[in-house]
């Protein structure tokens, strides 16, 4: 049974897909609020089968009661959108990361990049860091390739990091060991804010337009970003343990020191014990 359908979108000019899923990968919902902005309106190439690739009991679809009667039920959605950026084919893989399946979703997806003449795969993620919410949000990057990242964006961290993977991990490797140049850009979202972090949505789509070389619509990102911030602020100069901390994540910033894998790791699983998930495995 074929996981997709697919809507043949005619002549496409040497696309390039842009991917972003939720889940652990997507601190903040930074990197799948730059693809639904990047996909809005777009027509819809392929459609995963929800049925087949979600716990629905884990992941239910939203339900809208109006007036006491059932009136709308909104279900998760994995979707590749046809979009446009400065004149050039753009495709946008965004939505639930699935909970089955993946080896055959990664095995669609090379099948559909081969079919739709994709000519490179860009993944877009965030990531909790110990970093400040004060300092512009750090880009880290990954490729299959030296040299496929742009905007002095390097690959990180250095060094062996073991974490459980993401979906969209998967499916980057897929598609590189096919033969398509395949790189990502990770935000990195400090790790004591929670809920929506527009700032981080902002820096990876800047980020993407250095990539392309095109002017990336931001939307209402910026507003967003900066009422978030003043907010942050706030809560910060309110409270002496939060601005202590956040103070000694800015000296760290300000002294260029990097995060070390290990940082990181404890970042990760810091994350994910809070959302219930699986802690990191290390070498």
């Amino acid at each position: 049974m074929a996981l997709y359908r697919f809507d043949d979108p005619g002549k496409l000019d040497s696309p390039v897909l842009v991917a972003a899923l939720d889940g652990w990968i997507d601190a903040g919902g930074a990197s799948t609020t730059a693809a639904e902005l990047l996909a809005d309106g777009g027509a819809p190439v392929a459609t995963f089968d929800g049925d087949l690739m979600f716990d629905f009991r884990s992941r239910r679809p939203t339900l809208d009661i109006v007036d006491g009667r059932l009136s709308r039920l909104d279900w998760p959605e994995l979707v590749i959108r046809r979009a446009h950026l400065d004149g050039r084919d753009l495709l946008v893989l965004s939505g639930a990361e699935p909970d089955f399946r993946w080896n055959e979703f990664a095995a669609s997806i090379v099948e559909l990049v081969a079919r739709l003449g994709v000519v490179e795969w860009i993944s877009l993620g965030a990531i909790p860091a110990a970093v400040p919410h004060t300092r512009p949000v750090p880009i880290i990057g990954s490729a299959s390739a030296p040299g496929l990242l742009k905007g002095d964006v390097q690959p990180g961290p250095q060094g062996r990091l073991r974490v459980p993977s993401a979906a969209l991990s998967v499916l980057e490797m897929t598609v590189a060991d096919a033969g398509t140049p395949s790189l990502g850009y990770y935000a990195q979202v400090p790790h004591y804010v929670s809920g929506p972090y527009a700032t981080a949505a902002l820096e990876l789509l800047r980020a993407l337009g250095r990539h392309l070389g095109a002017d990336v619509p931001t939307g209402s990102l910026e507003s967003e970003a900066r009422e978030l911030r003043a907010r942050l602020d706030l809560a910060a100069a309110a409270d002496d343990t939060t601005r202590i901390y956040v103070e000694r994540l800015e000296a760290m910033v300000d002294e260029e020191r990097l995060p070390t894998g290990d940082e990181l790791i404890n970042d990760i699983e810091r994350f994910l014990r809070d959302r219930g998930g699986e802690g990191t495995q290390r070498p």
